[in-house]
C-alpha cells in the first residue's frame, strides 16, 4: 500500500514512519508550510497535484488538518488523522464530518463528545511506544552521571509571560473571585473536569470583554471551550505542577526538565528543555520515579510521555486517567497518587522498595511491548479503515 504522510514537526515521526515500513507499506511524503492553517489556496492547488502525482491509497498525519481533509475529500482518498494534543482546535472545524475522516483520539471524552452529537468520522485509539527502539537505548556511564535521580518531571510549567489566564487582568472583582474559585476546587478533584460546565453565560460576557475570541469561518468551537480548554485548565495545570514539584523537591533529589526557569522551585534541579527523540527516553531509564502531571485539559485520556515512559521500562507514577484503566493497574503497572501528601508518601514508599518499584516498572512495560506500539496501533488504524 502506498501512504501519504503529512511531513510536520510531530512528535513520533520517525517512529510512525519505521512502523509503516516494518508493515510492509511505501510511504510518500508531503510538506508545505500552510498544512495547519484553515484557508489557503496555495495549499489546496499544491496538494492536489501531488496527490493526482503519487495516486496513495491513504494520506495520513498526526493531528487533524482541515485543508488536507478539503483535498482528499475532493479526491474520494481516505484520511487518517491520529491526534495526540488535547485540545486540538482543528477538531472543531466544520470539515470534521467530511466521509473521507478516519480520525483518531487519545482521550475518550473528546471522541465520546463528538459520538455524541451523532458525528462518527471521530473514533478512540490509545497513543503508542517504539519499544524496539527504546529498547536500544542502553544508558552508559556517562549519561548515567548526569541523568541519575529519585524523581524527574518532564514537561511545560504553563508559565510563560503570554500565559493567557495572566492575560485576563481586567475583569471585575465578582469574575476574577469566581473563576480563582473553581480554580482552587477543580485542583482538588482528579477524574472529572467541571471548569467549561460552570462557565455561565454572564462570566463568558466578561471573559469576552477583556479577551474576546472569535472563531474561524469554520469553526464549530464555542467560547465555553476556548475559556476553559486554553486559559484556565492550563493555569491550573501550572499551579498544580508548581505545587506537587516544590513538594517533591524539598523531600527527594529532583530532576525538572523544561523550557523556562523555575526560580520558584530553589530545590529543584532544572536541567531545561531535552530532545524528546534522542535524550528523554534516557532520562526515564535514569529516574527512579518519572512523575505524570497531566495536562488539565486531557480529560480521560493516556498522556504520550505516560505511555513512553512505560514503553522505555521507566516506573510511572500518575495521577488518575480514567482511560488508563481500560489498559493498565494500578499498583502493578504503575502507581496513582491523589495529591500532595499521598505523592511525597508514595514516593518515599517506593523509594524505599526496591524490588516492588522494578517489578512494577517491568510489567508496565511488558504491556507497552505486547499491546502499545506504533506497529500495532498503525494496524489497527489500517484494519479499521480498509476491513
Amino acid at each position: 500500500m502506498k501512504i501519504l504522510i503529512i511531513e510536520w514537526a510531530s512528535f513520533g515521526k520517525e517512529d510512525i514512519d519505521d512502523a509503516f515500513r516494518k508493515l510492509g507499506h511505501h510511504i510518500v511524503k508531503f510538506s508545505h508550510p500552510d498544512y495547519d492553517l484553515r484557508h489557503s489556496d496555495d495549499f489546496i492547488s499544491s496538494f492536489s497535484a501531488f496527490m493526482e502525482g503519487e495516486n496513495a491509497d491513504l494520506v495520513f498525519s498526526s493531528n487533524y488538518f482541515p485543508l488536507v481533509s478539503k483535498v482528499c475529500q475532493k479526491f474520494n482518498k481516505p484520511y487518517a488523522a491520529w491526534v495526540y494534543d488535547c485540545p486540538h482546535l482543528s477538531l472543531y472545524s466544520a470539515t470534521v464530518i467530511n466521509s473521507c475522516n478516519h480520525i483518531f483520539t487519545f482521550d475518550s471524552a473528546t471522541c465520546n463528545e463528538f459520538n455524541r452529537q451523532g458525528i462518527t468520522t471521530v473514533h478512540y485509539l490509545p497513543l503508542a511506544a517504539a519499544v524496539s527502539r527504546l529498547d536500544t537505548m542502553v544508558p552508559d556511564c556517562s549519561i548515567h552521571s548526569r541523568l541519575d535521580c529519585d524523581v524527574s518531571f518532564v514537561g511545560s510549567m504553563y508559565d510563560e509571560s503570554h500565559n493567557l489566564y495572566d492575560s485576563l487582568s481586567g475583569l471585575d472583582k465578582y469574575t476574577k473571585g469566581y473563576l480563582d474559585a473553581i480554580i482552587e476546587a477543580q485542583q482538588s478533584i482528579s477524574g472529572y473536569n467541571f471548569i467549561e460546565e460552570l462557565l455561565s453565560d454572564k462570566i463568558l460576557s466578561q471573559l469576552r470583554k477583556v479577551r474576546p475570541y472569535a472563531p474561524d469561518s469554520d469553526g464549530v468551537e464555542t467560547d465555553s471551550y476556548i475559556y476553559s480548554r486554553y486559559f484556565i485548565d492550563r493555569k491550573i495545570t501550572e499551579l498544580e505542577r508548581k505545587k506537587l514539584l516544590g513538594a517533591v523537591s524539598d523531600n527527594f533529589n529532583t530532576n525538572l526538565y523544561t523550557h523556562n526557569p523555575t526560580p520558584y522551585l530553589p530545590n529543584i534541579h532544572n536541567l531545561g528543555a531535552i530532545d524528546p527523540y534522542s535524550v528523554m527516553p534516557y532520562v526515564f531509564k535514569c529516574s527512579r520515579i518519572n512523575l505524570n502531571i497531566t495536562l488539565r485539559s486531557i480529560y480521560t485520556g493516556i498522556p504520550l510521555r505516560a505511555i513512553e515512559i512505560m514503553g522505555s521500562g521507566g516506573f510511572l507514577m500518575s495521577n488518575y486517567q480514567s482511560d488508563m484503566d481500560q489498559y493498565f493497574e494500578n499498583g502493578s503497572d504503575y502507581v496513582m497518587y491523589d495529591g500532595a501528601d499521598d505523592l511525597i508518601a508514595k514516593c518515599r514508599y517506593y523509594l524505599e522498595h526496591e524490588d516492588e518499584r522494578a517489578a512494577i516498572a517491568a510489567s508496565g512495560y511488558n504491556k507497552i511491548k505486547a499491546h502499545h506500539t506504533y506497529v500495532i496501533r498503525l494496524k489497527e488504524i489500517l484494519n479499521r479503515i480498509f476491513n
